[in-house]
């Protein structure tokens, strides 16, 4: 019996036994016409539950017998009440179905009570039989009739089956169960959204998975107790999209549990487009892999449709390593003798800059190129060819021709089968992007993982280290006394020369995003976080101690400027949920989410933007970056308004600097500068950039009006701007209002000189570092070159500041194979230090690889990570 008959006979019964005792309460108040009614009613019943057992449990069931002997109890009870013999109209409606349904079946002659006892019957007496016929019958259902139960898997993607795999194994190993296989057609999308061709991969599963065509299911006769899906996006994927029928809201009214697995496993986090998906809405389950994973879901999700049971992807690639099939005659005769490097490269990459990512590609084969000692198994993601057609049909040729130089110049293996845990099984290493599941699948199993960056497509030269250890310019405070660099570390110039040198590592983590820099209040030092939610207190050898802040989202940018007045600490939240303040004094933490939406948002591209900020007079000024709105918040007493300027131009604040009570307002967009005096109210826009200027997407080479402007400085009745994506340096006459051009000195074009773009990728290209101690002064950070200038503004001269590092020191402090983030655990990342070639030599500066170490790392973040998802996930919504 399925599932759902069983809870409906169990309801029967529970109906049945509610009549038991409003007859009892009728019979006592001498209502025979209702006790009669009722006594009906349960003959009915009785009558339909026999049925229902008869149609899925066939007629010779105990159960059938008992609901004979139940009705016929019921029906000596209705004639008594009748005072008739039954053989007549005093029978009723009771008499006839009863008769009815027992006319093919012997006549049960037992007598519910003898003569004796018709003459004494009494309310009490009926119930009690009732009630003991009603008993038996109902632990017969229990535990006599077994249930079946119904599970449908609907995978999309042949190569996404090992996300539902081990679920539907422990669903078809259990006997009660019949469990369906039907996978279902998708689209791609059109550039315009409309669907293209329509693909079904029904015939690429395994042998050993019986497949039902999805055309021949009638979803509404079965009506299947539990329904998997691991595609939650319904109409909003805009590289592809499964056919509407099998959109969440259509599957949720054919079931009673619809559950959504994820198709990809982390090594850490999540993206971000994956806290609020589609299906959420309607599905009753979200598999995850360990209870950390809920804070990266959108909080609105109520907590009970969690399951954090882990990945059943891990089940599936742990149980392929221990036993790997044979690869592929060709494939073998590539790989014998030699070490297999898995090549992974994902959407996110290729979107993220499509340029970079095919240069990306050449030096990866390049470096491969005529080695005999390593064979590279290159896997592009599956829907890679369809995301070119849909979001960036300009490169698709010149991918395609990469791709076809690679296959005929036989440099490796190119893999498109469905099968992507066989490839893992047979690599010995992986190399590729980050932000992808198949980092997880190596991680789990314990292979060395070695993250590129796409950005390098060159080996590195003797100066290229620079780029990423003097990247992140100066937080204009203590003269740059303090420098973070990559792996979280802290290097300390004494005194005060730019001559730095190893102070302490900041993080167990190696990813040099964590902090923004140091900020002194009183004498102390205060490391302030970015992706981190934690504040790091300095003393003279090191970390004296950490603040942690609440948990309130992943961390990846959680913040993206710190400031400090009067004992003070305050975090201008990026993607965290609050403000904080920070009281140095008494160390009291608060948090202040009202009104942060009118600073911290996310453009057409779905990008997250901020705008300029300043404090002037004990107010802190936040400046929305899409229109003329100001966050306002008073730090001593804590409260917030949202201001809005009246201007003509509402092109948005990137930038705010004071001057004199006036604050400068630079645009996120468009070309109107604007000066406000917060305390008179006055307000000035000027606009008309000189003519040709222009900005240009330093990433997408597409026009734009974002980003023209950097910084500015003062020199008497002239303001000087540097330009940003815009194509020009500018000034300003505050006199008369008008801009002209200007150039900086040396580094006008690019900047780059004869230094090499790639190891110092940047999207900027310089900056005015302000003086707090001398406000009149200017220093000139040029990101391409990673150089400091004293800038002489009257004279427009620069005079280079050298930035020294000790690159011994530098590499004996290089982290190699460590964990990077909470959101990519243990691996190591190319670099200057550690380039792909130095990874396939073998000659890793910094800690080497630990398989051990690795796979205890990534234990950390799943709830099985030795398997037994699948069946955990299986026997959970079966006990529903």
């Amino acid at each position: 019996m399925r599932k759902v008959q069983k809870r409906q006979a169990e309801e029967l019964v529970r109906q049945m036994e509610e009549a038991h005792g409003q007859i009892k309460k009728d019979m006592e108040g001498n209502n025979l016409r209702s006790a009669k009614g009722l006594l009906e009613d349960c003959q009915s019943g009785g009558i339909s539950l026999g049925t229902l057992i008869e149609e899925t449990e066939g007629e010779g069931h105990p159960a059938v017998s008992l609901l004979e002997e139940y009705c016929e109890l019921v029906y000596r009870i209705y004639e008594h009440l009748s005072g008739g013999d039954g053989t007549g109209e005093a029978g009723g409606k009771a008499g006839r179905e009863e008769a009815a349904w027992n006319a093919e079946k012997p006549r049960n002659t037992e007598k519910p009570w003898n003569a004796e006892t018709t003459e004494k019957m009494t309310a009490a007496k009926a119930h009690k039989l009732l009630r003991q016929k009603l008993l038996k019958i109902e632990n017969c259902i229990r535990n006599e009739i077994k249930t079946r139960v119904e599970a449908v898997f609907l995978p999309y993607k042949a190569s996404m089956w090992d996300s539902l795999e081990s679920v539907w194994q422990a669903a078809e190993a259990d006997p009660d169960c019949d469990a369906y296989v039907i996978p279902i057609p998708y689209y791609d999308r059109n550039p315009d959204g409309s669907f293209g061709r329509m693909h079904y991969e029904g015939d690429r599963y395994p042998a050993e998975v019986p497949v039902t065509a999805y055309d021949t299911f009638d979803f509404a006769a079965h009506r299947p107790d539990m329904i998997f899906i691991h595609n939650p996006y319904d109409n909003y994927n805009f590289v592809t999209s499964v056919h509407p029928f099998f959109y969440s809201d259509k599957l949720k009214k054919y079931t009673d549990c619809l559950v959504y697995i994820p198709y990809y496993a982390t090594a850490g986090g999540m993206s971000e487009g994956q806290a609020m998906c589609a299906a959420y809405a309607n599905v009753d389950y979200i598999v995850i892999q360990s209870p950390m994973f809920r804070n990266y879901y959108d909080a609105r999700i109520p907590d009970e449709k969690f399951l954090p049971f882990g990945s059943p992807k891990f089940d599936r690639i742990i149980r392929k390593c221990k036993n790997p099939l044979e690869p592929p005659a060709e494939w073998k005769k590539k790989m014998e003798g030699r070490k297999v490097y898995f090549y992974n490269t994902s959407i996110g990459g290729m979107l993220g800059d499509t340029n970079a990512f095919l240069k990306k590609l050449r030096y990866v084969f390049d470096t491969f190129k005529g080695r005999d000692d390593v064979c590279i198994l290159w896997r592009p993601h599956p829907l890679l060819e369809s995301t070119f057609d849909s979001m960036r049909p300009g490169y698709k040729a010149e991918y395609e021709q990469i791709k076809r130089d690679y296959i005929e110049n036989d440099i490796g293996i190119f893999d498109d089968s469905p099968d992507m845990a066989d490839a893992v099984s047979w690599s010995d290493a992986y190399i590729g992007d980050s932000a992808t599941s198949v980092t997880s699948l190596f991680g789990i199993v314990g292979k060395p993982m070695f993250i590129l960056n796409n950005q390098l497509w060159s080996k590195p030269v003797e100066d290229s280290w620079r780029g990423a250890i003097v990247g992140t310019g100066f937080r204009y405070s203590e003269k740059d006394r303090f420098a973070i660099t990559q792996g979280n570390k802290l290097y300390i110039s004494e005194p005060y020369q730019y001559d730095y040198k190893y102070f302490c590592d900041l993080s167990e983590y190696t990813d040099g995003e964590y902090y923004l820099g140091v900020l002194e209040i009183k004498g102390k030092r205060y490391v302030c976080p970015r992706n981190a939610q934690n504040i790091l207190v300095l003393n003279d050898k090191g970390v004296e101690k950490k603040i942690e802040l609440e948990k309130r989202n992943g961390n990846n940018g959680s913040f993206f400027n710190a400031w400090t007045y009067e004992g003070y600490l305050i975090l201008l939240p990026f993607k965290y949920p609050a403000l904080v303040r920070y009281n140095t004094k008494t160390g009291e933490i608060k948090y202040f989410e009202d009104n942060i939406d009118v600073f911290a948002k996310n453009n057409e591209r779905n990008e997250r933007i901020t705008g300029g900020s300043w404090i002037y007079n004990g107010i802190l000024y936040i400046a929305s970056p899409t229109d003329s709105h100001i966050y306002k918040f008073n730090i001593e007493s804590g409260k917030s308004e949202v201001i809005s300027l009246s201007v003509k131009n509402e092109g948005g604040c990137i930038s705010m600097i004071e001057k004199e009570g006036s604050i400068w307002m630079l645009p996120y967009r468009g070309q109107t500068v604007l000066s406000w005096n917060p305390i008179t109210g006055d307000i000035r826009e000027y606009t008309g950039f000189p003519e040709g200027f222009q900005c240009l997407h330093p990433i997408y080479r597409m026009s734009t009006d974002e980003y023209p402007l950097s910084s500015l400085a003062f020199a008497g009745n002239m303001i000087y701007f540097t330009q940003n994506w815009g194509n020009m340096d500018i000034k300003l006459n505050t006199e008369t209002g008008e801009f002209s051009k200007w150039e900086v000195p040396i580094l006008s074009g690019d900047g780059m000189g004869d230094v090499s773009k790639e190891y110092f990728n940047t999207t900027g290209k310089y900056v005015f570092v302000w003086s707090m101690e001398e406000k009149d002064k200017y220093k000139i950070f040029c990101y391409p070159q990673r150089k400091l200038y004293d800038f002489d503004i009257q004279k427009n001269e620069l005079n280079e500041i050298k930035i020294t590092f000790d690159v011994n020191e530098l590499k004996q402090h290089e982290d190699g194979f460590n964990d990077y983030s909470q959101g990519l655990k243990y691996c190591c990342r190319e670099n200057a230090f550690n380039s792909l070639g130095n990874f396939l030599d073998g000659n890793i500066t910094g800690k080497q690889f630990n398989r051990m170490k690795q796979i205890k790392s990534y234990e950390e973040i799943t709830a099985n990570g030795v398997g037994g998802c699948g069946e955990k996930i299986y026997m959970f919504t079966k006990s529903l």
